[in-house]
Order: structure tokens, then C-alpha cells, then sequence
């Protein structure tokens, strides 16, 4: 077996704000698993976010580079891939790929299932975000996502006073996204005028590594809160643990290129569960190869939280698949084809 990586660059259809940062581009690197007899191709895909993935881009080149000695050492492997965890995904993915015959076919045992997604809403002004609201209503989703923590505190409140003033919690379903913008002292307080209007949750309030204040957000919070940026960089299992067992969130936020692909995740799933802490799958902005295999996975857990998938448009340049979104759902259509030839030369 082979393997070879090719850099990718996507282009966000407009910037991608949240309280952290402006996305305008997006590095990603396609692997590509090729059988000993050169019949058979699998993809992957790595795609770590600069400055919220744990490892540098450093890091990511130097262990491609490297990648062909790599492999031929297990324990060396192993240790990169807990360090990187966006190649572990990538490498998972491609084996899984090439293992069901390669060149994208589906490993779920049912593509034919829908997918319940929210729709998400990204920072823009108020007036942009309350459109791209209405519109992910009138497209079919009953659960919309906010990130906010951008804007002044007061006019974000007003924002989803008018959202709910137009659907009520029957008809709509909010989740927030702070991306840790709130400040430890004035968290509880914010939370508190938030839940007026009936979130469903919110994630990382407040930003990652204060665990003693989070713990005492988490049992006072009269929103549930979901850990998102908390769970980045704790893989060791005694550490995932802790980490649960300490703060006790109501939800967990998994994104497999951050958390280690799908067998880190899967630790998350059932430590969680023992737990009974609920939890849905997000994509980390990759490109519908990493998109394809989330989905996938996402299908064998049999889920009923809407899951934070729907990314495949954000992109003028990804590459085409048979996913499509459509009525708040994420499809496989099998009329529709890849388009593999941007990463197959």
C-alpha cells in the first residue's frame, strides 16, 4: 500500500466570522491510500484548523513529508497520530475508503437515511444574520444555530427577541454557538437573559481551560451547555474522563478531524453515555471528502439531534458529491456523482 498527499485550498463563498476569527481560506490536505496492486484508491482528508487545532501547520507538513517512513513504524505512528489528530482522521478515512472498494463508495450500511441538521446562521451584521435566519426557515429547518459574541451583548438579545417573536419554541428549535466570547464574571448573568428565550443550548460559553469556572457555570446555567473547544487536545482516556466527571456538561460538540478521527470520537460517544450526556457531530469546515465520511459515520449511530453537518456549501471551489441538503436534511443523492478529478492527478 501507498500513500500520497496533495494540498488543497478552499475559498470561502464569503468570509466565515466567528468571535474567534475571519476564515477566508482553508488549508486542506487530500490523502490518497492506493492498494499494493495500484486497482484501488481511498481518500481522506486533512484539514486542521490553524490557531483551534492543537497541532501547527509545521507539524502537519513536516509528518506528511514523512508520512511513507511513518507508517512503516507503528509505535512513531501512533505517537504522531495522537499529536495530530487531523491526520488520524485523514488516515482512518482513506483505509475505511479503500477497505470498501475505494474511490468514495459508501461504507454505511444505509445511505438512504436522512440526516437531521441544523442550520446555521454565521456572524455577519443584524440585519444580515436575522435574513440568513428567515432563510434557513423558509429552506426547511426547524433547528437554526447563531454563533454570536461578536456583537454588543444587548443587540444580539434584541436579534433573537425578534426571531422569536416571529417562530415560536414549537416551531423553531435555537441553539447558540459563543465560541468561549464570554467572560467568566458576566457568563451566568448572560445566560440568564438568554434563556428567556427558550435555547435549546448553548456551546463553549466561556473560553477553554478555566474548568472550575465552567464546572460552576455548568450547574448553575439554566441553558444547557455543550463543550465544544474544551475537548480539543484531551485524548488520553483517563484525561476524557476527568474532564467529563469534573465539569458534567449536558452535551458534548464532536468533531472527529479535532477529536482524532473516528475511533477518538467514539471514546467521547461512550464515555459520554455512561454519562448520560447527550452529543451531536459537527464538521470542522472540511470539504465534502471529510463531510462524506462524518455523514457516514453519523448514519451507524442511528441519531435523533439534529447534527452540524450541513457545510458543504460554504465553499466556491469544493469538490462536487452526492450530498445534498434539502428541508433541514443531509441526503445522499445516488443520482448525483463525485467529481474526484481535483484530487485524483
Amino acid at each position: 500500500m501507498s500513500f500520497r498527499f496533495q494540498h488543497h485550498i478552499l475559498h470561502f463563498n464569503r468570509p466565515a466570522k466567528t468571535s474567534r476569527d475571519v476564515l477566508e481560506t482553508r488549508d486542506v490536505y487530500y490523502l490518497r491510500a492506493t492498494s499494493e496492486d495500484s486497482l484501488v484508491f481511498g481518500f481522506g482528508e486533512c484539514a486542521p484548523i490553524w490557531g483551534l487545532s492543537t497541532e501547527s501547520k509545521a507539524e502537519v507538513e513536516r509528518a506528511i513529508a514523512d508520512f511513507d517512513q511513518l507508517v512503516k513504524n507503528p509505535i512513531e505512528l501512533r505517537s504522531i497520530m495522537l499529536k495530530i489528530p487531523s491526520l488520524r482522521f485523514a488516515l482512518e478515512t482513506a483505509l475505511y475508503d479503500l477497505a470498501n472498494g475505494g474511490i468514495m463508495k459508501p461504507f454505511s450500511e444505509d445511505l438512504t437515511k436522512p440526516i437531521p441538521i441544523n442550520g446555521l446562521v454565521w456572524m455577519a451584521d443584524i440585519k444580515t444574520m436575522l435574513g440568513e435566519c428567515r432563510s434557513k426557515i423558509e429552506q426547511g429547518f426547524t433547528t437554526v444555530k447563531f454563533k454570536i459574541g461578536s456583537h454588543d451583548f444587548q443587540e444580539e438579545l434584541d436579534m433573537l427577541k425578534q426571531v422569536r417573536r416571529e417562530y415560536n419554541n414549537d416551531d423553531l428549535e435555537i441553539r447558540l454557538d459563543a465560541n468561549g466570547a464570554f467572560g467568566v464574571t458576566e457568563c451566568l448573568e448572560k445566560l440568564d437573559r438568554l434563556s428567556m428565550l427558550y435555547p435549546h443550548s448553548i456551546e463553549q460559553p466561556i473560553r477553554a481551560g478555566q474548568w472550575q469556572a465552567l464546572t460552576e457555570i455548568c450547574s448553575r446555567s439554566p441553558i444547557p451547555i455543550a463543550l465544544d473547544e474544551e475537548l480539543i487536545g484531551v485524548h488520553e482516556i483517563a484525561q476524557k474522563k476527568n474532564l467529563l466527571d469534573t465539569i458534567n456538561p449536558n452535551y458534548l460538540v464532536l468533531k472527529p478531524t479535532l477529536h482524532g478521527g473516528f475511533s477518538g470520537s467514539d471514546e467521547w460517544i461512550a464515555l459520554a453515555e455512561e454519562r448520560s450526556i447527550g452529543w451531536w457531530a459537527t464538521s470542522a469546515l472540511e470539504s465534502n471528502v471529510g463531510l462524506n465520511a462524518i455523514a457516514q459515520w453519523v448514519l451507524t449511530k442511528n441519531v435523533t439531534l439534529p447534527q452540524g453537518l450541513g457545510t458543504g456549501g460554504l465553499f466556491s471551489n469544493n469538490i462536487a458529491s452526492p450530498w445534498v441538503v434539502a428541508n433541514g436534511q443531509l441526503k445522499y443523492d445516488a443520482n448525483l456523482k463525485w467529481n474526484l478529478k481535483p484530487i485524483s492527478v
